[in-house]
């Protein structure tokens, strides 16, 4: 009876790219190790396959990595019938994904083996085995980071320089072993100046236009690799960086606290503490200015409802310093209620796809809006609705959203509810000569996200052309053209001030198809489709399923 073929995929992973340039390094190790233990089990008909399954310098702690979700989509398409791993933590180092990933074996009859653990997951003392190890490997992973969170808030409140870019005015201490900062005399010269100017002016904006007159510029820092950064005009929000740090005043941040350290400070009490009341004063005054001007915020508020009839309320988060305005289904604001449907749209998209429906509908209106128009009535209503229109395609088109009565939001639909009164009183026409379905305007309405944008798509309005997309698959071309010259992938990353991982990642668009690339240089991309994306999926060789992955329809 002849043995069943066992067919042998090899993943391996390091989490550093520290040495990952050598010509043997840590995952050609694991390959050999997890070769030579499939080759001594032929005589159970094990056979390894020769693809390569490789995340070099990518963490365990997630599954967001190349060479993994590679072997997932092999394992799910039945290619593979056993995972061989140097190492349990190899694979993952949750056990939350562990469980995911064993789960999602099982439906395709995959077994998983690490090779110096001695179990596999075909037998039930092999799964227990596999999660009491990988529980250790996710405490200890744990314990490590508290560890090192510690260590970090235990020496900032002993005054110790913690790594880091230096800020402008400081250099590291030349003795790698000291942690602390000294001084740049030439730039804590451009330090004062800069605070002088704001104790001069009280204004970011007119502090900055000064800096960039004196030709002051942000700090130069070159790297080890040879990439340099920085010597440009400083912005607003830089010079507001730079005003509210501790560090010139000879303290050391830590999250939300300052501990008095060993390096000189650059700025004297009076001065910090002039500049500080003076940047609180303005920042309250903006707050207080923007909170009172709530309705004008949210123009739609009152107007919009869901497809349930729920209506929609005006809400905001903060991240990073900024607003972000929200409209949001009440059943999603309730955090007593258990109902998982509901709407949360970016505010200032939706707006602008309210206002853009508008506008169509005033370019159609004058054709079905009267139920018995004539000549007189005809011509008061074209001029009427031209000048709403103006209004529409203002630099303030929410004025124009007084007209509306109803938003409703479905899904696939955006549907408009004219109010007939407020449209009489704008152009003198009783509101019983209008004809009621023609204040009613509905078009196709989608949602989709595009990476962790979200993106609202009116009508079949195609979307714009992706300039980040179109400029990362001409560069791939470039360097895959470089390579097919001579010249590898380490010398071509190192001249871009690379490492081989990422220019290995990129160089992966060079293999889209002729067509996909047409029809991203025309614009005509899913709305979901991101740089982004393409990198973090696994991109088949084969025109057609590329197609399908990526939702093009090509024809």
């Amino acid at each position: 009876m002849a043995k069943t073929t066992i067919r042998c995929a090899i993943y391996t992973r390091k989490s550093h790219e520290e040495g990952l340039e050598q010509g043997f390094n840590s995952l050609d190790a694991q390959w050999e190790a997890c070769k030579a233990y499939v080759e001594s089990q032929k005589h159970e008909g094990w056979k390894l396959l020769t693809t390569r399954y490789d995340d070099g310098g990518i963490s365990g702690g997630h599954m967001e990595r190349p060479g993994l979700q590679t072997l997932l989509d092999d394992i799910d398409a039945g290619r593979i019938d056993m995972v061989v791993v140097y190492k349990i933590d190899r694979l993952t180092r949750s056990l939350a994904d562990f469980a995911r990933l064993v789960e999602r074996f099982d439906k395709s009859d995959c077994s998983f083996v690490s090779v110096t653990q001695a179990f596999n997951t075909s037998t039930s003392m092999g799964r227990l085995t596999l999660n009491v190890l990988l529980s250790f490997a996710q405490f200890e992973r744990e314990v490590t980071a508290e560890r090192i969170r510690d260590k970090l808030a235990a020496s900032a409140k002993r005054g110790l320089w913690m790594g880091g870019l230096a800020p402008l005015g400081y250099d590291p201490h030349p003795d790698p072993n000291k942690r602390e900062l000294v001084l740049n005399k030439g730039e804590a010269e451009t330090v004062r100046r800069l605070f002088a100017l704001y104790d001069e002016h009280q204004c970011l904006g007119a502090v900055a236009r000064e800096a960039s007159l004196e030709g002051i510029r942000s700090k130069e820092r070159t790297f080890k690799s040879g990439k340099s950064l920085g010597g440009c005009v400083m912005s607003r929000g830089a010079i507001h960086s730079l005003l509210t740090n501790p560090v010139y005043r000879g303290m050391v941040r830590h999250k939300e606290n300052a501990y008095p350290s060993t390096h000189p400070a650059i700025i004297n009490e009076m001065l910090w503490s002039r500049v500080q009341d003076r940047l609180k004063e303005k920042s309250a005054r903006q707050r207080g200015q923007r909170g009172q001007k709530t309705n004008e915020g949210s123009p739609l508020t009152g107007r919009l409802y869901d497809e349930t009839g729920e209506r929609l309320t005006p809400t905001y988060a903060n991240a990073k310093g900024r607003r972000w305005r929200y409209y949001v289904s009440r059943s999603l604001l309730n955090t007593k209620s258990e109902a998982s449907s509901g709407w949360r749209l970016p505010a200032a998209k939706l707006e602008k796809a309210v206002t853009e429906a508008l506008r169509n509908w005033l370019r159609t209106a004058p054709q079905h809006l009267l139920a018995n128009p004539d000549a007189e009535s005809f011509g008061r209503l074209s001029a009427g609705l031209a000048e709403i229109e103006l209004l529409a395609s203002s630099a303030t088109p929410a004025r124009s959203f007084r007209f509306l009565e109803r938003i409703k939001v479905g899904v696939g639909e955006l549907r408009l509810t004219l109010d007939d009164e407020a449209l009489a009183d704008a152009i003198s026409i009783p509101a019983s000569e209008f004809s009621a379905p023609a204040l009613v305007h509905a078009e196709d309405f989608t949602l989709k996200k595009r990476g962790v944008e979200t993106v609202l798509i009116l009508g079949a309005s195609a979307p714009q052309r992706d300039t980040t997309l179109i400029n990362a698959i001409a560069r791939s071309h470039v360097w895959m053209k470089t390579w097919r010259a001579g010249t590898s992938l380490a010398d071509i990353a190192s001249s871009i001030g690379w490492t081989p991982s990422p220019l290995r990642q990129r160089m992966k668009l060079a293999f889209l198809s002729p067509a996909i690339v047409k029809a991203i240089l025309d614009g005509r991309q899913p709305a979901d489709l991101s740089l982004e994306k393409i990198l973090r999926s696994n991109l088949p060789l084969d025109w057609d399923r590329q197609a399908d992955k990526f939702g093009f329809e090509l024809p």
